[in-house]
């Protein structure tokens, strides 16, 4: 089991570290979107902040998630973004969807490894 979590862990960080270094370095060009998709990504950028937030908390992840410190916390964090991720491409860009049930899988996968340590945080007082 150890060395699934460290697989799903290190793969999680590459993917989350690439996507917010290319997204501050201008690294690809970005494709021309069209239709609801154009609308969306219109939206998103109109808030100005909303884009660099998530990419920064993406980063902080991965960061997490790569040297295997806090990652009970970093699934946590990263997991509303992982869902928003997985409901942009089941209505709006199905031909990625894979990779983004994958990311919603492992991101559960650590949540289920981890539980004990969330435990005390979902107790009733």
């Amino acid at each position: 089991m150890k060395i699934a979590v460290l697989i799903v862990r290190i793969l999680m960080g590459l993917m989350f570290a690439f996507a917010s270094i290319a997204f501050f370095f201008k690294l690809m060009p970005q494709p021309e979107l069209t239709g609801d998709m154009k609308i969306f990504m219109d939206g998103i950028e109109a808030s100005v902040y909303l884009m660099t937030t998530v990419k920064i908390f993406e980063l902080l992840c991965a960061i997490a998630f790569l040297s295997g410190r806090f990652v009970p916390l970093a699934a946590v964090v990263i997991f509303p973004i992982n869902v928003n991720i997985l409901l942009f491409h089941i209505f709006l860009d199905p031909s990625s969807l894979l990779i983004a049930i994958l990311l919603v899988l492992g991101n559960l996968f650590l949540a289920y490894y981890y539980r004990d340590e969330y435990k005390p945080m979902l107790a009733a007082k």
